[in-house]
């Protein structure tokens, strides 16, 4: 059956409006962005098959397009408009961030970075540079690729730290394998920016690892 052929009082759209997007399930936003179904299919009908085919919402979210083009009903419409919410989520964490200072807010800081660097299929090495009351000054994707210390070169971090004549820094990047504990090697690759950032008086405040919805912090664990 059709959304549409619902009664009002149960459709997602007129739902939301009456109760808030909270009240909904993960399906029916999902439906919301989709519109129409496929032949036959109606838009949640083809939601529910997009969860249950990548698992989750995040999953969906950061599917890219031939995976979801490929699902029912789906399209690169739809993709499109996947990618402009996970964008617009970006943006609005990153501003909360910008507002106050990360360290005065790190819930703020983490969400943005699990918004940003969850469910990558390879790994990304993030800069967060600030001035010296801790005020987010930029956000500098600086690394692809498996991070070592050899991959991740500490001059290239030191030049955009001089760039943006920020006084601290805070680390982040990604484990795609889902497991956010550091490695050794996510370890030495601190201690040689820490050493290279000391030389031009940078610190380092955090290195944040995420790994799907799970973030840990350097800082938290004593590792800095």
């Amino acid at each position: 059956m059709r959304i549409k052929d619902w009664p009002v009082s149960e459709r997602p759209r007129e739902r939301l409006l009456a109760q808030g997007a909270a009240a909904l399930s993960d399906a029916e936003l999902l439906a919301l962005l989709l519109g129409n179904g496929a032949a036959g299919h109606g838009a949640l009908d083809c939601a529910r098959a997009a969860l249950q085919r990548l698992g989750s919402v995040g999953a969906v979210l950061a599917a890219p397009a031939p995976v979801i083009t490929a699902l029912p009903g789906w399209g690169l419409a739809s993709y499109t408009r996947l990618q402009a919410v996970v964008e617009l989520g970006k943006r609005a964490l990153r501003e909360e961030a910008r507002r106050a200072a990360p360290m005065d807010s790190p819930q703020a800081v983490r969400s943005y970075l699990a918004l940003a660097l969850a469910r990558l299929g390879h790994e990304i090495f993030t800069v967060l540079f600030l001035d010296a009351q801790h005020r987010l000054i930029a956000i500098e994707e600086m690394f692809r690729g498996t991070l070592t210390q050899t991959s991740v070169y500490p001059r290239e971090v030191v030049k955009h730290a001089l760039q943006h004549n920020c006084a601290a820094v805070i680390l982040a990047h990604n484990h795609p394998s889902g497991v956010a504990e550091p490695s050794r090697a996510d370890q030495a690759l601190t201690r040689a920016l820490q050493s290279a950032l000391a030389l031009v008086d940078v610190r380092v405040l955090d290195h944040i690892v995420v790994a799907g919805a799970q973030t840990v912090s350097f800082a938290e664990r004593g590792l800095l």
